[in-house]
């Protein structure tokens, strides 16, 4: 015969959830690790991460017993790092809550100044390389531009040029750049390996 938890209905998924920074130096700190200090409430804790659970449930999980799973995750409730986010009924009419954690990803930090400093980088990263990618198909216009211009004047440094046979070093590398890897993808690519460079350099100075 199945048990109550085991014909349980309508019971939600686990919702998403925002994470939590905690700063070490701050108050609600203290709480939190002397929640998490004892290792049948971190047994909890952890296991409603892979999938939420009543009391019931989580007492089989940590082989103790409910009133000892109410009793902690009242304390994990009172700092904020548990909730209810459903009510399930057994067939035989019994109500149960349904627990998961609060947040997800639980954070703790040395130094809240620097708490989303790593998505701010992505953010100015991914600022810098759309507008360097913009100034390079401006750079590619304007070069292509001037290389019409000066490839159709009778004598210039062009691709005729340089099929009769110009040897020069200037029609070499005029024809090399503007036909074969193309000023845009050029500038491109320089302004990436400068941004590398710079970026090594300051990690230099900020790990000395």
């Amino acid at each position: 015969m199945a048990s109550p938890i085991e014909r349980l209905r309508g019971r939600t998924a686990r919702p998403a959830t925002e994470s939590r920074v905690i700063d070490l130096a701050g108050e609600e700190s203290e709480d939190v690790l002397d929640a998490l200090a004892t290792g049948t409430r971190r047994q909890l804790y952890l296991s409603l991460f892979d999938s939420t659970a009543t009391t019931s449930e989580l007492a089989e999980r940590v082989d103790t017993s409910v009133q000892n799973v109410h009793h902690h995750v009242s304390v994990l409730r009172d700092v904020g790092l548990v909730e209810p986010i459903d009510t399930v009924y057994s067939e035989k009419g019994n109500e149960m809550t349904v627990y998961g954690p609060a947040s997800d990803p639980l954070v703790l930090v040395g130094d809240h100044r620097h708490v989303g400093s790593d998505d701010v980088s992505l953010a100015d990263l991914g600022a810098g390389v759309g507008l360097l990618a913009l100034a390079s198909v401006v750079v590619q216009w304007a070069a292509e531009r001037v290389w019409t211009q000066v490839s159709t004047v009778p004598g210039a440094v062009g691709t005729a040029s340089y099929a009769d046979g110009g040897s020069s070093l200037v029609a070499t590398i005029a024809w090399f750049v503007f036909e074969v890897v193309e000023p845009g993808v050029l500038f491109f690519v320089a302004g990436l390996l400068v941004a590398v460079l710079v970026s090594l350099a300051s990690g230099g100075d900020r790990t000395r």
